[in-house]
């Protein structure tokens, strides 16, 4: 590698979408225990809207330019590489830094290909996966048979959660805005997809188990979602959450927590540590990766923008108009 210098997306002091421009840079050097990626694509999340308005910002030591995931070519090795060698593909989640020609990151959180995949499906997939595998199945102990409900369905964390469910055998229920969501998320594994707009997801499950309420529930909408949650819960119900898009200062009346005798977990993934994230890329690495290989689990990439057209990327991300993933192309295939 003979550059020093890349392009990048900066995001300034932060604000709309527009605030993203392409920009100059130093390549960054990897540190032990760090591996250099030319990035081919990097995906577009959630997390990526609220680092740009500085809601979300990066951990001590991560990298200040946003992206949080990537596929490309290993091109330079930190001290103490063991398992990856200069020309290897592969994508990564990354601590930051991937709307970038190149990016840092732990060996431990780089991951091979799956077989069949190319780049630009393979760097949609760590951070939707490692959030739903360490929420779902970590923490949450999904098994064989529960009724898991997942709002934003049609979301990359929701298409992530759906199928990795009902490959493990769960019965499978996602709210959704419209009924072409509806539509794709039955695809996908769902046994039932809700219209939030026009039917009361708290009902809509009551009555799909027959009364008994959900085992389990992944949230990251947060607002008036809280109490109806908790309604929606059957006796020992968890509830996950991992974000709050709609707010978390909502009055709630915890009692039915107390006496449906219900779990409630939050968690965020950035601030892990690189052996709890290693860890996870592991369990992937034997429990997920042979059902992408497998055709079991598939990704769904809803648009692909150039680097430089990250503001619109970013724009379409709030609008909740796609079914999956938005990308960011930079090398490319």
């Amino acid at each position: 590698m003979t550059s020093t210098t890349m392009n990048f997306i900066d995001h300034a002091q932060g604000g709309a979408p527009e605030v993203l421009v392409l920009s100059k840079t130093q390549v960054p050097q990897p540190s032990a225990g760090e591996i250099l990626i030319r990035v081919a694509y990097s995906g577009v999340n959630r997390p990526d809207c609220s680092q740009r308005l500085g809601k979300y910002p990066p951990p001590a030591g991560a990298s200040p330019i946003i992206g949080l995931e990537a596929s490309g070519e290993v091109v330079a090795l930190g001290e103490g590489i063991t398992r990856w060698k200069l020309g290897d593909r592969v994508c990564a989640l990354t601590n930051g830094g991937s709307y970038a020609e190149y990016v840092c990151a732990p060996q431990g959180q780089v991951l091979p290909i799956p077989k069949g995949m190319t780049l630009l499906e393979a760097a949609s997939l760590p951070e939707n996966y490692f959030t739903v595998w360490t929420n779902v199945f970590e923490y949450g102990g999904l098994k064989a048979d529960e009724h898991f409900l997942v709002h934003g369905g049609s979301s990359g964390i929701g298409l992530a959660a759906i199928q990795l469910a009902h490959a493990f055998k769960a019965r499978v229920i996602c709210t959704v805005g419209n009924d072409k969501k509806v539509q794709v998320c039955q695809q996908m594994g769902a046994d039932l997809a809700v219209n939030y707009k026009i039917q009361d997801f708290v009902q809509e499950a009551k009555t799909f188990t027959q009364g008994r309420g959900v085992d389990m529930i992944l949230d990251m909408v947060g607002g008036d979602y809280m109490q109806r949650n908790l309604s929606a819960l059957a006796l020992k119900g968890r509830l996950l959450q991992i974000a709050f898009l709609q707010g978390s200062k909502k009055e709630v009346d915890w009692v039915s927590m107390i006496s449906k005798r219900l779990t409630f977990v939050g968690s965020t993934l950035r601030p892990r540590s690189a052996a709890e994230k290693a860890k996870i890329a592991s369990e992937l690495l034997q429990h997920v990766w042979p059902l992408f290989e497998s055709s079991q689990v598939k990704t769904l990439i809803h648009e692909v923008y150039d680097l430089s057209d990250a503001a619109k990327a970013h724009a379409l991300m709030e609008s909740s108009a796609h079914i999956g993933k938005i990308m960011l192309k930079v090398a490319g295939e």
